[in-house]
């Protein structure tokens, strides 16, 4: 009997819900919108919060005497870690740059980017190539 009454509740306290969206579409849609709004605003705080709060990426280990066992123990924890720190140094790659100051007025020359290694150099340049792919499909 009580599963019944709940039943009906249910049913009738929705069609109340249907009725009151028909009579005002309008309110209804600044409902939705809005609600739509604050989820977005929410995600954006925790996701600056989480990545504000992140301890900042630990440097690549060098290659060393290691035994097999903790190769394999490090191997799972380090793939998971390098595609999220790959990302994070892709973009924060450390540039030295030549001002313009330093040369004369007509000499023609250009700041010029110099790396500290050949694989920081590789992935600038893929770093590029993603930037160029996405500019052609926009």
């Amino acid at each position: 009997m009580e599963s019944r009454r709940r039943d009906m509740e249910l049913l009738s306290n929705s069609m109340a819900a249907y009725a009151h969206i028909r009579a005002n579409p309008e309110s209804f849609g600044l409902y939705f919108v809005l609600g739509v709004c604050f989820g977005l605003v929410l995600t954006l705080c925790l996701l600056v919060l989480r990545l504000s709060c992140r301890s900042p990426p630990r440097p690549p280990a060098r290659p060393g005497p290691a035994s097999e066992d903790e190769d394999d123990e490090d191997e799972d924890e380090d793939e998971e870690e390098d595609t999220i720190d790959r990302a994070v140094s892709e973009s924060l790659l450390p540039v030295t740059e030549i001002p313009l100051e330093s040369h004369g007025p007509g000499d023609g020359a250009l700041a010029v980017n110099v790396f500290a290694s050949a694989e920081e150099l590789e992935r600038a340049q893929r770093l590029e190539e993603r930037e160029r792919i996405i500019r052609e499909i926009w």
